[in-house]
């Protein structure tokens, strides 16, 4: 029996406990869980891709099943290199969903075999987002509860130069 693969695709600029939430839940539903840091030419990222990549890895180090890399390329594409017949997107609400329904549909065109599958969000992450850890890092906020411990320093490094 093949192994059952999943995507978890995102920018992840920074990582947040949301992400790791949604990619602890797919790490239980999957064999294997690629969370690829994709590059978003409409955002102007605070880490670089190498730099999240990094990061990811520090805080998924101890998932057995959860591996991670970065692709300039199509999500489609991408997948189908990995064999990954799903991909795993977090929802936090309903504008969440709006843009990644086009995105489900647009990557099943692409890729035939590859569905979306929607996790929503635990309540307690329903209002976080990266934009929202870089917005109250910046201005000297605490945002402990956002961002796992591992990696608060780098962030808080970054966005206080």
């Amino acid at each position: 029996m093949s192994k059952k693969i999943a995507i978890c695709p995102g920018s992840f600029d920074p990582v947040t406990v949301g992400h790791l939430d949604i990619v602890t839940r797919a790490a239980k539903l999957f064999d294997e869980v690629v969370v690829v840091v994709m590059n978003n030419s409409a955002k102007n990222p605070l880490f670089t891709a190498d730099e999240r990549v990094a990061m990811l890895k520090k805080v998924t180090s101890l998932m057995e099943n959860v591996s991670v890399e970065k692709s300039d390329g199509l999500l489609a594409d991408y997948a189908k290199e990995k064999n990954a017949t799903a991909v795993v997107k977090g929802l936090r609400a309903v504008s969440d969903f709006e843009y990644e329904f086009q995105m489900a549909l647009t990557n099943k065109k692409l890729n035939p075999d590859l569905d979306t599958i929607f996790l929503t969000t635990s309540a307690e992450n329903m209002y976080l987002s990266s934009s929202l850890v870089r917005q109250v890092g910046a201005m000297g906020g605490d945002i402990s509860e956002f961002v796992p411990a591992e990696i608060k320093e780098e962030i808080l490094e970054r966005l206080c130069k």
